[in-house]
């Protein structure tokens, strides 16, 4: 793949693995281990065994008819928000829990945002009978309250995290923080497709079963294995980078990513790392990030709290800077538009994270022809809150 990730886990010029010196033994262990672990045939029996009977893989690829006449194109939806604990996130944790156990781990500890990544950890954790610590942002925690308690009556700890703007990015902090202080028994269960090599390509490859789906699916449905364009939300990356992974190097697929604008790109109040940002180093990888003149990282602001981070994947970086994927954002009101439509159209209702994928189509010309798959990359219990306010305002 033109696209890979080298020896020192580096995608050109972003990647890599920016550490204190205490984190360095951790880091080599899983670094050492984690290719020999996940291309093992044990491995891979055990692993897609729990995606198809535990997780419920595979995820349906489901065309919107409606939603298809709406926008005058063939729209298929990536249902992720149908598996297990109710997004993409499983696919990761799944693998994860097992690398964690085959490298002899009893604790576990993750990062949270939107609290989907916290409530697939604490699952795994309770499914393999390990510890699990989980940091979230205590904005999120406010927020994301039923996730918080799918978390807890799953047997997590969750620890609110109460410095920064008390988001995502405060709650990797923490975690990364508690991995340095428990090496011994302790894994570090990331996210996304962010922090030190080798995260961003183990996560990455964990939900690459995404786009492996999509091309038989599409296949046994359209005759065509490969799409038009693929639309993601991006945050760190996870959902996206699984879905355009065995896309990557397929030059006519179009790839779209779509970021959280928040309030607007110029207002101070988004979290478009893109549109906005500059290079540096976040949580020990170089990318892509929203920082000042001086080097400091900003806050970053958006509705949907797990797109609520001021940086992106290295992987992205890298798509960015070669030209690969188009990079979209949304504002709050348009993924709130565009979840309504959603709902009043094909009766389901999306994470707000996946309504920005969604936002996108009104953004992007298509023809009639067209084949475009959007995923759903999470569902919208934990966001009922915030859909009730706005339609209370809106009237709708």
């Amino acid at each position: 793949m033109m696209y890979k990730i080298d020896k020192k886990g580096f995608y050109g010029e972003f990647g890599g693995a920016f550490i204190p010196e205490m984190l360095y033994p951790n880091i080599r262990e899983l670094q050492s281990e984690y290719l020999q672990i996940i291309g093992s045939d044990d491995f891979r029996e055990e692993y897609y065994s729990l995606l198809r009977n535990y997780a419920g893989r595979p995820s349906p690829l489901y065309y919107a008819a409606r939603l298809s006449e709406h926008y005058k194109t063939r729209i298929f939806l990536k249902r992720e928000d149908l598996n297990h604990t109710g997004a993409h996130k499983i696919n990761n944790t799944i693998g994860q829990i097992l690398i964690a156990r085959r490298m002899g781990k009893t604790r576990v500890v993750a990062e949270t945002g939107a609290g989907q990544h916290g409530v697939a950890a604490a699952t795994v954790c309770a499914l393999a009978g390990l510890k699990c610590v989980v940091y979230m942002g205590k904005l999120d925690v406010e927020r994301q309250a039923p996730n918080v308690q799918r978390m807890r009556m799953l047997g997590a700890e969750v620890i609110p995290v109460m410095s920064g703007n008390m988001t995502l990015k405060d709650a990797t902090n923490e975690a990364i923080r508690d991995w340095i202080s428990n090496p011994a028994d302790t894994y570090y269960m990331i996210g996304s497709v962010v922090g030190p090599h080798p995260y961003p390509d183990l996560v990455t490859k964990l939900q690459s079963v995404i786009s492996e789906e999509i091309k038989i699916q599409l296949q046994e449905q359209t005759g065509r294995k490969n799409p038009d364009s693929i639309i993601a939300c991006v945050g760190g990356g996870s959902n996206a980078a699984g879905s355009f992974y065995h896309f990557l190097d397929e030059k006519e697929v179009k790839l779209i990513a779509v970021e959280a604008a928040g309030k607007g790109t110029e207002t101070g109040e988004s979290a478009a790392t893109i549109a906005i940002g500059s290079p540096g180093i976040i949580h020990g990888s170089r990318t892509i990030l929203m920082q000042n003149d001086d080097g400091q990282i900003t806050e970053p602001y958006s509705v949907s709290a797990g797109l609520d981070y001021p940086g992106i994947g290295p992987l992205f970086a890298w798509l960015n800077e070669k030209g690969r994927v188009i990079f979209e954002n949304a504002t709050d009101k348009e993924a709130l538009d565009a979840a309504f439509l959603l709902m009043r159209l094909e009766g389901i209702i999306p994470a707000l994270e996946s309504a920005h994928a969604l936002a996108a189509l009104g953004k992007m010309t298509f023809t009639e022809n067209d084949i475009v798959v959007v995923i759903i990359s999470g569902r919208g219990d934990k966001d009922m809150e915030a859909f009730v306010r706005y339609a209370e305002q809106n009237n709708l």
